[in-house]
This record gives structure tokens, C-alpha cells and sequence, in this order.
């Protein structure tokens, strides 16, 4: 019984068929029931050891035509194939389950990787302490660190970025963590901007917010200044005009310094909502307070091209495009990460210059250069540095 269970031994019984064919047998009535029984299952009929039928699937007499004559079914003590039992308890491919596999593993590894990081934190500090009460015993002298620059205190400004994230379900999962990283890093820019928007992330549903509130802990329920609401970007536009009115919804300062005189409750009635979109007709010259602006929040790498221009037509909003043809010649595509088009806005608030927001956002390789009108002016008040962080992000189809 186990020698008829090997490979070898159903080869040799499927050639045993072929000399069954030659010399047919006449079928039992039994055999012909579990001739049956293979076809209307599809599958090997597998018997209890009490039963006390386990010889009849070895019998070749049980291996015969069909009906016709013409064609056999497989021999009963034939396995289905591996791949074949993977496919129906699991459709995934190899490649997924691999990917799976390191996945679980890395999750399965979090806490130990945080044990790592605090270990090394010590050591470093020991090792300061160490170099410290060394010099002093021998008399030396210690090098005093120069005092950091005192950094001037953040102003709020009445305006409003808004990220949308009703895309959550054209969005493959690298793509949501991709998304996640640069909603991240665009708290990080306005917190440490000079001049800060009311950040907000709007439609903030399905999986994306399962992975904010799993595997990154919910730690953006601290976020200081940002707002993450379930309601759609039409909706909460409509809220933005109420707390950028309201006391401390910001300062005319920065850029806005010029509306400083006048009437507030025009600039309020004045305000607009415009999606950021790389298919408007529209340029956006300026940033006006009171207004809120959206960013569409996808990362799909154009495959839903014109999705937020769309989206916005659909709902009556006015879309435009950042001035980037007017003041870089670009030699890549002009479509750029939702953080950067946050980053790019917030750098405008401070000096009120695209061309100088856009030398110090856009990444160094997408190779952008002033055009020869596009000179950042002379009287620019930015003061960040040149370069930042070159992270090689799927882009999001937001703005041009």
C-alpha cells in the first residue's frame, strides 16, 4: 500500500492502463460505482481502513475505460498536486506569500527593534558621559557647544491645506504606505514651518486609517494643529471658513502681511476653495487668506489620470495648477508628491516667491531650473535651506 502511494509507482500504474486498454475488462458493478464516483467528484475517493475497501483503489482492474472506451480516469490513488490544493485554500502567488511572510515577520519583530533603538540611545549617552568624565580627570578642555539659533515662534495664518483621501480603494497597499509616509511628513513641515496652514486630512476612512490606527499606533491623534476628519473635502471646506474666522484662526503675517490693513470681513466673504490639480486650465498665482486648498491624496502613478480634476468639476469647485511651468523648466514630469505640494504652499507663505518655494521643495532630481524671468526676488524673506529631503516617493497625480 505505501509503495503504490509513490510517484514512481503511479507511473507505472498509468501504464498498466494502457495494457487494460488493449485487453479490456469487463466492469463490476462495484468498480463501475467508483468509476462513477471519480468523475462526479473530480477528486480521489478516500476510504477509512474500516470500511475494508482500501485494496480496491490499488486494483487495476478498476482503472478501465469509460464508457466510450476512448478515455481514463485517473488512478484513485492518485494525490492531487500540490500547486493545485494552494490555489483553492489560497489563490495567492508565491511571490505575495513570500512578501507576507516578511511582513509578519517585520511586524512580529516591532517591539524588538524599539528595545534595539533605546539600547543604543543609552550606550550613545554613556559613551558622552564616559568621553566627559575622561577629559576632566585628565585635565583637559572640554569644547562647549555653540548655542543653537533661538527659533522664531510658529504663526498660525487664516488658510487652510486639505488633504483629500477619498481614494482609498484605488490604492494597491505599498501605495497606502506610501501615502501614510507623506501625510506624515507634511504634519512635520507645518510644525516646523515659520508660517503654519490648518492642516487637515478629510474622507480619513477604509484602510488607510486602519494602518494609522494599527501599525502606526495612532499617534496621529497627537498631532498638534492637524485636523483628520471622516467627512468629504466639499464638507469640510465648509468648516474651514468657520475656525479660520474664529479667535485665533490665525494672523495676517508672512505672505499676508500685505492684507494687513484690510477689511477682515471682506477677506473672509473673499475666500475661496480651489482643488490643486494638474489637469485645470488655471494657474494659481497666489495664496489668498481665508481659503482653503486642496490636495488630492492618491499615489497610484497616473493611473487614474484627471481623477481629482473630475472629482472637483463634479462638485462645482474651481481647480488650478502651481505656476511650475512659469517659473522652472522641468526635465521630468511636473507631478509632484502630495508633502511637497504642502511644503511648496507653506514655503510661499513666508517669502510670497513660487519661484524661490520651488527651488527649495521640488527635488534636486527631477533637474528644475529658473527660467530666466523666474528669479527668486531680491527682497525674499525665506529662509530655509536650500535642499531637502530627496525621498523617493511614488508621486501622487495632485498639481502642476
Amino acid at each position: 500500500m505505501e509503495g503504490s502511494e509513490r510517484p514512481s509507482k503511479m507511473r507505472k500504474i498509468s501504464h498498466d492502463a494502457a495494457e487494460v486498454l488493449e485487453t479490456p475488462k469487463p466492469l463490476l458493478g462495484a468498480d463501475l460505482a467508483d468509476e462513477q464516483t471519480v468523475h462526479e467528484g473530480n477528486a480521489i475517493s478516500q476510504k477509512s481502513p474500516s470500511d475494508g475497501q482500501n485494496d480496491e483503489g490499488n486494483d487495476p482492474g478498476s482503472i478501465g475505460a469509460d464508457l466510450d472506451g476512448e478515455s481514463f480516469p485517473a488512478p484513485l490513488d492518485t494525490a492531487p498536486s500540490l500547486e493545485g490544493v494552494t490555489s483553492e485554500a489560497n489563490p495567492m502567488s508565491k511571490n505575495q506569500l513570500k512578501k507576507l511572510r516578511k511582513k509578519q515577520e517585520w511586524e512580529s519583530k516591532r517591539d524588538e527593534r524599539k528595545t534595539i533603538r533605546k539600547e543604543k540611545l543609552i550606550a550613545k549617552r554613556l559613551r558622552k558621559k564616559d568621553a566627559y568624565d575622561k577629559a576632566i580627570a585628565e585635565g583637559g578642555s572640554i569644547a562647549t557647544p555653540e548655542r543653537k539659533e533661538i527659533k522664531q515662534r510658529a504663526v498660525q495664518l487664516p488658510v487652510t491645506i486639505l488633504i483629500d483621501c477619498d481614494f482609498d480603494d484605488l490604492m494597491r497597499d505599498n501605495e497606502r504606505i506610501s501615502l501614510g509616509g507623506q501625510i506624515t511628513r507634511s504634519y512635520s513641515d507645518n510644525k516646523g514651518s515659520t508660517y503654519r496652514a490648518h492642516l487637515t486630512v478629510c474622507s480619513f476612512l477604509g484602510k488607510l486609517r486602519e494602518r494609522f490606527d494599527g501599525i502606526m499606533g495612532g499617534v496621529y491623534k497627537n498631532y498638534r494643529g492637524t485636523r483628520f476628519l471622516e467627512q468629504d473635502f466639499v464638507d469640510v471646506a465648509e468648516q474651514a471658513r468657520e475656525w479660520m474666522g474664529d479667535v485665533g484662526g490665525g494672523d495676517l503675517k508672512g505672505a499676508f502681511e500685505k492684507y494687513a490693513d484690510s477689511d477682515h470681513e471682506l477677506l473672509r466673504e473673499q475666500g475661496e476653495v480651489v482643488y490643486l490639480s494638474s489637469e485645470a486650465e488655471d494657474t494659481l498665482t497666489e495664496l489668498k487668506p481665508y481659503s482653503t486648498y486642496i490636495i488630492g491624496g492618491l499615489v497610484d502613478k497616473n493611473r487614474e489620470k484627471g481623477i481629482c480634476y473630475k472629482r472637483a468639476t463634479q462638485r462645482g469647485l474651481r481647480t488650478a495648477k502651481l505656476p511650475i511651468g512659469d517659473y522652472l523648466e522641468m526635465s521630468s514630469r511636473k507631478v509632484l508628491a502630495t508633502n511637497h505640494v504642502n511644503e511648496i504652499m507653506l514655503k510661499w507663505l513666508e517669502c510670497g516667491d513660487w519661484g524661490d518655494a520651488f527651488m527649495k521643495v521640488i527635488p534636486k532630481r527631477k533637474g528644475g531650473k529658473l527660467r530666466s524671468g523666474g528669479q527668486p526676488s531680491e527682497g525674499s524673506e525665506c529662509e530655509s535651506d536650500a535642499e531637502t529631503c530627496d525621498a523617493a516617493a511614488p508621486v501622487a497625480i495632485v498639481a502642476e
